[in-house]
Protein backbone atom coordinates (compact mmCIF):
# COMPACT_ATOMS: atom_id res chain seq x y z
CA UNK A 1 0.00 0.00 0.00
CA UNK A 2 1.39 3.79 -1.32
CA UNK A 3 1.55 5.88 1.49
CA UNK A 4 2.09 9.65 1.31
CA UNK A 5 6.07 10.24 2.20
CA UNK A 6 6.33 11.29 6.15
CA UNK A 7 3.34 9.43 6.97
CA UNK A 8 4.03 6.64 9.96
CA UNK A 9 3.57 3.18 8.60
CA UNK A 10 2.42 0.66 11.20
CA UNK A 11 3.96 -2.71 11.75
CA UNK A 12 4.94 -5.28 14.04
CA UNK A 13 8.49 -6.82 15.74
CA UNK A 14 7.65 -10.50 16.74
CA UNK A 15 10.54 -11.14 19.27
CA UNK A 16 10.39 -15.07 19.31
CA UNK A 17 12.17 -16.98 22.48
CA UNK A 18 13.15 -20.15 23.92
CA UNK A 19 14.39 -19.31 27.14
CA UNK A 20 17.89 -17.98 26.81
CA UNK A 21 17.85 -17.90 23.21
CA UNK A 22 15.96 -16.07 20.64
CA UNK A 23 15.26 -16.72 17.24
CA UNK A 24 16.24 -13.74 15.00
CA UNK A 25 16.43 -13.24 10.92
CA UNK A 26 19.71 -12.30 8.83
CA UNK A 27 17.47 -10.17 6.76
CA UNK A 28 18.18 -10.47 2.92
CA UNK A 29 16.03 -6.96 2.00
CA UNK A 30 16.31 -3.88 3.53
CA UNK A 31 15.31 -1.95 5.61
CA UNK A 32 18.54 -3.39 7.45
CA UNK A 33 19.44 -5.58 4.98
CA UNK A 34 22.33 -8.59 6.28
CA UNK A 35 21.72 -7.26 10.21
CA UNK A 36 20.18 -9.65 12.47
CA UNK A 37 16.45 -8.69 13.55
CA UNK A 38 13.61 -10.29 14.99
CA UNK A 39 10.72 -11.19 12.61
CA UNK A 40 7.94 -8.64 11.95
CA UNK A 41 5.73 -6.61 8.87
CA UNK A 42 3.51 -4.04 7.71
CA UNK A 43 -0.37 -4.36 8.77
CA UNK A 44 -2.59 -5.34 6.54
CA UNK A 45 -5.80 -2.95 6.23
CA UNK A 46 -8.16 -3.05 9.09
CA UNK A 47 -5.92 -5.90 10.62
CA UNK A 48 -5.68 -5.12 14.38
CA UNK A 49 -1.62 -5.33 15.46
CA UNK A 50 -1.86 -8.73 17.44
CA UNK A 51 -3.47 -10.07 14.35
CA UNK A 52 -0.47 -9.22 12.28
CA UNK A 53 2.18 -10.80 15.10
CA UNK A 54 0.31 -14.23 14.40
CA UNK A 55 -0.30 -13.48 10.41
CA UNK A 56 3.28 -12.20 10.09
CA UNK A 57 4.84 -15.08 12.18
CA UNK A 58 3.17 -17.97 9.96
CA UNK A 59 4.24 -16.03 6.84
CA UNK A 60 7.69 -15.98 8.12
CA UNK A 61 8.30 -19.25 10.02
CA UNK A 62 5.39 -21.30 9.19
CA UNK A 63 4.72 -21.39 13.18
CA UNK A 64 1.19 -20.56 14.84
CA UNK A 65 1.70 -18.23 17.57
CA UNK A 66 -1.34 -17.31 19.20
CA UNK A 67 0.13 -16.22 22.33
CA UNK A 68 1.77 -13.41 21.66
CA UNK A 69 2.54 -10.47 25.03
CA UNK A 70 2.56 -6.94 24.06
CA UNK A 71 5.80 -5.19 25.41
CA UNK A 72 6.46 -1.90 24.17
CA UNK A 73 6.67 0.39 20.77
CA UNK A 74 8.94 1.89 19.08
CA UNK A 75 8.00 4.96 16.39
CA UNK A 76 10.89 5.73 13.93
CA UNK A 77 11.41 9.22 12.06
CA UNK A 78 13.24 10.41 9.20
CA UNK A 79 13.24 12.93 6.48
CA UNK A 80 13.08 10.02 4.06
CA UNK A 81 10.11 7.15 3.60
CA UNK A 82 11.51 5.45 6.73
CA UNK A 83 8.80 6.33 8.79
CA UNK A 84 7.12 4.00 11.49
CA UNK A 85 5.04 2.98 14.35
CA UNK A 86 6.00 -0.07 15.54
CA UNK A 87 4.56 -2.57 18.22
CA UNK A 88 6.50 -5.05 19.59
CA UNK A 89 5.16 -8.51 21.26
CA UNK A 90 7.22 -11.27 22.77
CA UNK A 91 6.09 -14.93 22.53
CA UNK A 92 8.03 -17.39 24.24
CA UNK A 93 8.57 -21.05 22.08
CA UNK A 94 10.08 -24.41 21.99
CA UNK A 95 13.18 -24.33 20.95
CA UNK A 96 13.99 -26.07 17.48
CA UNK A 97 15.72 -26.16 14.01
CA UNK A 98 15.08 -22.90 12.61
CA UNK A 99 12.58 -22.92 9.55
CA UNK A 100 13.32 -21.91 5.81
CA UNK A 101 12.03 -17.99 5.40
CA UNK A 102 11.76 -16.18 2.09
CA UNK A 103 12.69 -13.20 3.95
CA UNK A 104 16.28 -14.05 4.96
CA UNK A 105 17.96 -16.84 7.24
CA UNK A 106 16.39 -17.80 10.73
CA UNK A 107 19.06 -18.25 13.62
CA UNK A 108 19.66 -18.70 17.03
CA UNK A 109 21.17 -16.27 18.54
CA UNK A 110 22.01 -16.41 22.60
CA UNK A 111 20.62 -13.65 25.36
CA UNK A 112 24.54 -13.54 25.84
CA UNK A 113 25.22 -12.61 22.10
CA UNK A 114 22.45 -10.30 21.22
CA UNK A 115 24.76 -7.32 22.04
CA UNK A 116 27.83 -8.73 19.22
CA UNK A 117 25.43 -9.55 16.25
CA UNK A 118 25.09 -6.96 13.57
CA UNK A 119 21.46 -5.62 14.58
CA UNK A 120 19.77 -2.13 14.55
CA UNK A 121 20.72 0.15 17.46
CA UNK A 122 16.82 0.66 18.75
CA UNK A 123 16.52 -2.96 18.39
CA UNK A 124 19.42 -3.54 21.41
CA UNK A 125 17.24 -1.17 23.46
CA UNK A 126 14.39 -3.23 22.46
CA UNK A 127 16.11 -6.28 23.93
CA UNK A 128 17.87 -4.64 26.91
CA UNK A 129 14.10 -3.33 28.72
CA UNK A 130 12.38 -7.04 27.00
CA UNK A 131 15.19 -8.43 29.04
CA UNK A 132 14.48 -6.45 32.33
CA UNK A 133 10.85 -6.63 31.83
CA UNK A 134 10.35 -2.85 31.58
CA UNK A 135 7.82 -1.59 29.51
CA UNK A 136 9.08 0.95 26.95
CA UNK A 137 8.06 3.46 24.51
CA UNK A 138 11.08 4.99 22.04
CA UNK A 139 11.01 7.20 19.98
CA UNK A 140 13.96 7.27 17.13
CA UNK A 141 14.94 9.98 15.08
CA UNK A 142 17.54 9.78 11.90
CA UNK A 143 18.81 11.80 9.51
CA UNK A 144 18.70 11.57 5.62
CA UNK A 145 20.96 8.81 5.54
CA UNK A 146 19.51 6.58 7.98
CA UNK A 147 21.49 7.39 10.72
CA UNK A 148 20.53 7.40 14.32
CA UNK A 149 20.52 10.96 15.69
CA UNK A 150 18.11 10.30 18.57
CA UNK A 151 16.58 7.95 20.75
CA UNK A 152 14.12 8.67 23.88
CA UNK A 153 12.53 6.47 26.29
CA UNK A 154 9.09 8.27 26.90
CA UNK A 155 7.87 6.39 29.90
CA UNK A 156 10.95 7.33 32.11
CA UNK A 157 11.54 10.46 29.97
CA UNK A 158 15.25 9.25 29.18
CA UNK A 159 17.63 10.02 26.12
CA UNK A 160 18.72 6.25 25.48
CA UNK A 161 22.32 8.07 23.16
CA UNK A 162 23.25 9.88 25.94
CA UNK A 163 27.32 8.69 27.15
Amino acid sequence: MEVNPGIKRQAVMCVLRSGFWFLLLKRKKNPHQGKITPIGGKLEPHEDPHTAAVRETKEETGLDIPAYRYIGSLVETSPTNYNWNCLIYVAEIPYQTPPPCDEGELLWVHQKDLLKVPTPVTDWHIYDYLLRNRPFMFTATFDADLQLLSMREEIEGRDLLEA
